[in-house]
């Protein structure tokens, strides 16, 4: 299919209705937090910000390690428990057994280190599961029925070089292990998108890192691709506009999933860079059974660079970044319904 038969004129996809949950205890906000829904509770843990005055002032960078509980959609956070480490713009799926937390990075380096958070009577269990085969971050994964795929990333700090080694764990095994599979055949990339719907595993967008006069600049993508098991990769239409560090695993029902906020690159390089007026609202929705991008409304307030978990029949986006080196401390929810 031609990008210019990517975008399909609506019909009307389902009605997406947005709301707040109370705000994430750090006032500054967090991006790239692992987040997700185990005993009842949301978990949102680590993240990073700047704490200290924002890039352009001089401020560094601070990667934290706490774990905040939300038991209902009116109480106040709790803090329950810290990670192993500050960490922050790993993996983070919900499963049946609690929050896995796959990769990540501190001030650093990055990690191969996976592990599951449980929310059980109250309290905090942190459990260590299988490595991935090389360290990764800024990646993006999601589940599949029993298996997680996680795709895109990169080894080391600094955006010096991305991957698209496609790497699978099978939860349902009696001893899982992560196999690594063919690679995706797109450009390499950092910060995707990814979702999982039936059987099917998507990846979309993501920035691309190549030389350009003497240093690495990100190349904003817009190719789409699936790989099913069995079948291997499958090239799809294109993003109608490009997509970077969009809230991942992508929001999905039926046969769409929705991208929704990110950074498009159009103000890439803006300045002054207090002045940046924030990512574009435009959701994309894609249909995966026409192979088919369309636009579905607008987001209240899009973020970069933040995950997604399902928690009390909604769609939950904890934090994030409003515009480059800014955190929010809101907690968005979208819920969706069919007409």
């Amino acid at each position: 299919m031609s990008a210019l038969s990517a975008i399909a004129v609506p019909p009307v996809g389902p009605s997406l209705h947005w709301s707040q949950l109370p705000l994430l205890p750090d006032a500054l906000g967090v991006a790239a937090p692992f987040t997700g829904a185990s005993g009842g509770a949301l978990l949102v843990a680590g993240g990073a910000n700047f704490p200290h005055g924002y890039p352009w002032q001089g401020g560094k960078k601070v990667w934290h390690d706490a774990v905040y509980a939300l038991t209902t959609t009116n109480a106040e956070w709790r803090l329950v428990g810290r990670l192993p480490r500050p960490l922050a713009y790993g993996i983070s799926i919900t499963t049946p057994d609690g929050v896995l937390c796959i990769g990540g990075s501190d001030a650093t380096r990055h990690y191969a280190e996976v592990f599951r958070l449980q929310f059980l009577a109250g309290k905090l269990e942190i459990k260590n599961l299988p490595a991935l085969p090389v360290p990764l971050a800024n990646a993006a994964g999601a589940l599949v029925s029993q298996t997680i795929f996680v795709c895109g990333g990169s080894e080391q700090p600094g955006e010096l070089s991305a991957m698209n080694r496609l790497f699978a764990l099978n939860l349902g095994g009696v001893s899982p292990r992560w196999r690594e599979l063919e690679p995706c055949p797109g450009k390499p990339r950092v910060l995707p998108v990814a979702a999982g719907m039936a059987d099917t595993f998507y990846m979309a967008g993501g920035a691309a890192l190549e030389p350009t006069n003497g240093h690495v600049a990100r190349v904003y993508l817009r190719d789409t691709w699936s790989y099913q098991t069995g079948k291997g990769w499958r090239q799809l239409a294109n993003l109608p506009k490009p997509s970077v560090a969009a809230p991942s695993p992508a929001p999905g029902a039926a046969a769409e999933f929705f991208v929704v906020g990110g950074d498009d690159g159009s103000l890439a390089g803006f300045q002054p860079v207090e002045k940046h007026p924030g990512f574009p609202k435009t959701i994309l929705a894609y249909d995966t059974i026409k192979n088919l991008w369309r636009t579905n409304g607008e987001a209240p307030a899009p973020r970069a660079t933040v995950p997604v978990a399902w928690w009390q029949n909604r769609f939950v986006i904890p934090g994030g970044e409003m515009r480059p080196g800014v955190r929010s401390p809101e907690v968005w929810t979208l819920s969706l319904e069919s007409h």
